[in-house]
């Protein structure tokens, strides 16, 4: 066993000995580095078995609601104070919503933008109807082909054009 994993065991042998897997007390017995780890949690533990809290002063609750009193009172603090205070002092849970309202209205504008440009296009110059005509032929090149077809079978009389 790793000391790793008995240093993370160690309360467990303190308040629960026995508990605790035997190879988890083998390796302690045998790893001076656990057993001193052990022994300073155990000292720690009974330093703080023997300690005593200090007791309160009686006078404590009436000077904190006379402070309490006093803050209620007072003045407002100023836009910039309050706005300081809020944002160092607070959980900023509140402005939450706040944040993801302005943050879906950058995305909605800034798509609406980039829409906007991409479908606006530079307008050229306007384009004649012969040259809309001309395009519009050579995108044609099957009829072009059955045009010559149907032009070397009325040279040939013979010639069925169903046969072709």
């Amino acid at each position: 066993m790793n000391c790793r994993k008995v240093k993370a065991n160690l309360a467990d042998l303190l308040f629960e000995p026995e508990m605790v897997p035997a190879e988890l007390r083998a390796h302690v017995d045998e790893c001076a580095e656990c057993r001193q780890e052990l022994a300073e949690l155990r000292a720690t533990m009974n330093v703080l078995d023997d300690w005593e809290a200090p007791a309160p002063n009686p006078y404590f609750d009436a000077r904190l609601f006379a402070r309490l009193r006093e803050e209620q009172q007072a003045p407002p603090a100023g836009f910039f104070e309050r706005l300081r205070a809020r944002l160092l002092y607070s959980t900023n849970l509140h402005l939450r919503p706040v944040a993801a309202g302005a943050l879906a209205v950058m995305l909605l504008a800034g798509g609406a933008v980039t829409s906007f440009e991409l479908h606006q296009r530079p307008a050229g110059p306007p384009e004649s109807a012969a040259v809309d005509d001309l395009k519009s032929l050579d995108g044609n090149a099957l009829v072009y082909q059955q045009l010559d077809t149907l032009d070397s079978t009325d040279d040939d009389p013979g010639t069925d054009p169903s046969n072709l």
